[in-house]
């Protein structure tokens, strides 16, 4: 399988590659993207020897070509992550650009009907029916990465793709971990600082994702990702607070079964299963023993401490272009906050205000995606002066 990796020098392109390089026979890499860490980018270029590679800006394109030679073409800008998610000799598009800039060069690898490995949430938040749409034109496939997601895809039956949900499903239960901050009181949330909310206690994530976290944002999201990858309405989608992170997800059916997905807190599963579907290969993460863990807790998100969840909820209810203001405004006030610019509760004011000051439009194209997306920023961008530390 020949692999573009979009967002290579995070998080999930890191794992993505550590899986990569366990199956050498049998996955070759073609392009890696990464935005400005160069030194990164180039030691990966040196170790998997893609034909390209793309950066943010001239500057990082000169600079990474020095470094890794005439073995590796580099390109930049926006347009390049189109590029070489769109090659027609790859087969496979990790797709692990994190926030908006994601969208673009996933739709690119959705018109090309490539095999999508779909870690970037905002393809389908912000542009959730014009994305499906594509896909379903372009006979694209679709897997989802997001641990949640991929846990709830391995527990429906295995004919399932892309059906509406009519075969005994009631339910599907996201499970989330309640970050940092499950059981600090709301008021105590006020002083929390940029390195609290960062330091999650079971995964190893980027900045804005453990943010997200901290404020059950990242489960909203999931929320509303969920609906479109598996046609459930938001009224059939709940969440679980489940501290352990051993059970990814579930899906609960008419009989009274419930299926889950259980593993070690690890992107590499996941990561590993989409590679490989409808196959198993080595992922290089440990057995997990369940004796070891001894019990797993459950318990009900408190939307006191957590309104960003229940600002997805509505978003989601809303649609058109809410789900896109929500995500937009989330963005700018999550940067707020680790600029230490923002208050940390302050983050779901500074979306309430977007989502209420934004005319609720329908979604029909991705110049409505982006308008959107640029409302809510300004939305989010107003609304920082009234809420700034």
């Amino acid at each position: 399988m020949k692999l573009t990796v979009l967002g290579a020098t995070g998080s999930i392109g890191v794992s993505t590659l550590d899986v990569v390089a366990r199956h050498p026979d049998r996955f070759q890499v073609v392009a890696l993207t990464g935005h400005r860490r160069v030194d990164i980018l180039a030691d990966q270029c040196r170790r998997f020897a893609p034909r390209y590679a793309v950066v943010g800006s001239a500057e990082d394109a000169f600079a990474l070509q020095s470094l890794v030679g005439s073995r590796t073409e580099v390109l930049h800008g926006p347009q390049a992550l189109e590029q070489v998610a769109a090659l027609s000799e790859v087969d496979a598009v990790m797709a692990a650009i994190v926030g908006a800039a994601g969208l673009a060069p996933t739709l690119a690898a959705a018109k090309a009907g490539k095999r999508i490995l779909l870690a970037n949430k905002e393809a389908l938040v912000m542009a959730g029916p014009v994305f499906m749409a594509q896909v379903k034109s372009s006979g694209a496939l679709l897997l989802p990465i997001d641990s949640e997601h991929n846990a709830v895809f391995q527990s429906l039956p295995h004919d399932y793709r892309g059906t509406p949900v009519r075969r005994g499903i009631r339910r599907i239960l996201l499970t989330a971990s309640g970050g940092p901050f499950r059981t600090r009181t709301p008021e105590s949330l006020r002083d929390v600082t940029p390195e609290q909310a960062v330091a999650h206690p079971n995964w190893s994530m980027g900045q804005k994702i453990s943010v997200d976290s901290a404020t059950m944002m990242n489960k909203g999201l999931e929320v509303i990702e969920a609906h479109w990858l598996f046609d459930v309405p938001a009224d059939k989608i709940e969440v679980v607070i489940h501290p352990q992170s051993v059970i990814h997800s579930m899906v609960d059916y008419e009989d009274g079964s419930v299926l889950a997905q259980l593993g070690n807190p690890d992107m590499r599963t996941p990561i590993a299963h989409a590679l490989a579907w409808p196959e198993r290969i080595d992922s290089g993460v440990a057995s997990l023993d369940l004796c070891t863990i001894g019990q797993l807790d459950f318990e009900p998100p408190e939307l006191s401490r957590f309104p960003c969840l229940s600002l997805a909820y509505q978003a989601l209810q809303q649609g058109g272009n809410a789900p896109a203001v929500l995500n937009a405004a989330n963005e700018v006030a999550v940067d707020a906050f680790l600029q230490r610019k923002l208050g940390f509760t302050r983050i779901a004011d500074v979306i309430a205000s977007a989502l209420d000051s934004v005319a609720a439009e329908p979604l029909p194209d991705i110049a409505a995606v982006m308008a959107a997306d640029r409302a809510g920023r300004s939305a989010a961008l107003a609304a920082l002066t009234a809420f700034q530390i």
